[in-house]
Formats: structure tokens, C-alpha cells, sequence
């Protein structure tokens, strides 16, 4: 059903069995797949590119200018994938000419008030929590949940099957599965639950674990750490997944807790 209070631009395209609720804009640049869900008071700006199957809850504002002085008016996009929930008030920026788009991907929950800004990257069944602010040029990788009211700092990375503790202060990168808590933010352990949640069986997280012992809890520095273990460790996926995003780090990575 699409409501005749609704204002939809003339060259929008909205897919098959599309509910749009009152009050709602949709400017022309915009394409809308099939099943999804609008509610009233939503604004779809152009170059928003969203999946099938979504749910847009009131008074989101999706693929707005970006808040960044570079922006000239270019034509850029916001892409989210299928099947994602973003819930009452939430923001997110389409992208500027660094990348072109803000990419938002499958299967993910954005709750309320969160704020996604223009350029990041958001992978798959991601849990972004309420009032979370994300600035420009942030990467997440998938399996990730962040916790509520938590700050990112721009070109930050956030690797797969991570979890953010609640009003978080995120200003280093945080290497894949692990927990991330405490203030100033650090390394809380491996995220069991979640990774025994998605099949990760105990050999493989122990093996996690033993690698971010020599990475956060032997007082080693970070070029000797990642050194001891290629010679030590046997070669797995996750291993060198470790490896690579730690050896990419820009920002630096969290630190360790040794309390």
C-alpha cells in the first residue's frame, strides 16, 4: 500500500508489494526492491539504493548530503543491502567523491537514533545499537555488534565478529573477533558467545585465543607479536585474517588489559 500522503519523485523506482506510509518523501533518484516496508514521516533522498524486503521505521532520513565540507554536489549513493531493519530516527549520509557511496549490507539491524556518516562501510548481519554515531569513512566488517550510545572516530576499522561494548569510545581499529570494552576501550577476551552462536567450534576458539594472548597479553610489541606468530601458529584463515588486518591497522589497534 502506498499512502496518497506519501510524495514519491516521478522517476523513483519502487519495486513489487512496497508499503509506504503517510508523510513520507521519496525523491526521484531513488530505488526502492520489492516487500519493503516504509513507514510515515520517512525521507529517502536521492541516491538511495535500498534492497528487498527492508523495513524503514518513521522519521529516518536516509542518503542525506553528507556533513563533510569536501562534499561539492556530487553524484554519489547510499546502498543498503537486503533484508535490513533501520529503526525510528536513524541517519545515514550517502557517500562523497573518497568513495562514492556508504554501503550498508544484508541482514542488519540499525537501531534507533544511530547515525551513519557518509563513506563507511557496514558488512552483514551487523547490530548497530541505539544512538550509535559512526563518522565518515568507517569500515565494519560482519557478525558485528555495537552497543549502545558508542562513538566511532572517522577511518576507523572494526573487523568481523566483533563486539563493542556500550558507550564505547572507538578511536583505534579493533581486529576481528574479539570483545571490545572498558575506558580508555581495550581488548576484553574473544567473542565466545557469538562465535560458538555462528559454528565456531572449541579448537578453533582456542586457537583465537592464543593468538591474541601473544597480540595483547605478553607484553610484546605489536611487529615481534605478529612475527612470533607466523613461525609459531599453524597457517588457518583466521590466522592470517589476524595477521592482515593488524599489519593494515592505520589508526593502530586497541590496546590490551592486563588487569
Amino acid at each position: 500500500m502506498i499512502s496518497k500522503n506519501a510524495i514519491i519523485g516521478d522517476k523513483a523506482q519502487i519495486g513489487k508489494n512496497v508499503h509506504i506510509g503517510n508523510f513520507t518523501t521519496i525523491e526521484d533518484d531513488v530505488v526502492v526492491g520489492d516487500n519493503t516496508w516504509i513507514g510515515n514521516n520517512v525521507s529517502i533522498l536521492d541516491g538511495a539504493r535500498i534492497g528487498k524486503n527492508c523495513q524503514i521505521f518513521p522519521n529516518a532520513v536516509l542518503s542525506g548530503i553528507p556533513q563533510d565540507l569536501k562534499y561539492m554536489g556530487e553524484c554519489t549513493t547510499l546502498e543498503i543491502g537486503d533484508n535490513t531493519i533501520i529503526r525510528e530516527f536513524v541517519t545515514i549520509n550517502k557517500g562523497t567523491v573518497t568513495k562514492g557511496k556508504t554501503t550498508i549490507g544484508t541482514n542488519n539491524l540499525l537501531m534507533a537514533n544511530a547515525h551513519i556518516g557518509h563513506d563507511c562501510s557496514i558488512g552483514n548481519h551487523c547490530i548497530i545499537g541505539v544512538g550509535v554515531g559512526m563518522a565518515g569513512e568507517v569500515s565494519v566488517g560482519d557478525w558485528v555488534t555495537i552497543s549502545g550510545l558508542t562513538g566511532i572516530h572517522q577511518f576507523s576499522k572494526i573487523g568481523d565478529h566483533c563486539m563493542v561494548g556500550g558507550l564505547s569510545k572507538i578511536v583505534k581499529d579493533i581486529p576481528p573477533y574479539v570483545i571490545a570494552a572498558r575506558e580508555p576501550l581495550s581488548y576484553g577476551g574473544i567473542n565466545v558467545i557469538g562465535l560458538k552462536r555462528r559454528g565456531f567450534d572449541s579448537e578453533k576458539i582456542e586457537e583465537l585465543k592464543e593468538i591474541y594472548r601473544v597480540i595483547f597479553q605478553q607484553k610484546k610489541n605489536t611487529t615481534f607479536a605478529l612475527e612470533f606468530i607466523k613461525k609459531n601458529f599453524k597457517q588457518t584463515i583466521e590466522r592470517d585474517e589476524i595477521l592482515s588486518f593488524v599489519t593494515e591497522s592505520v589508526r593502530g589497534i586497541i590496546k590490551g588489559n592486563n588487569k
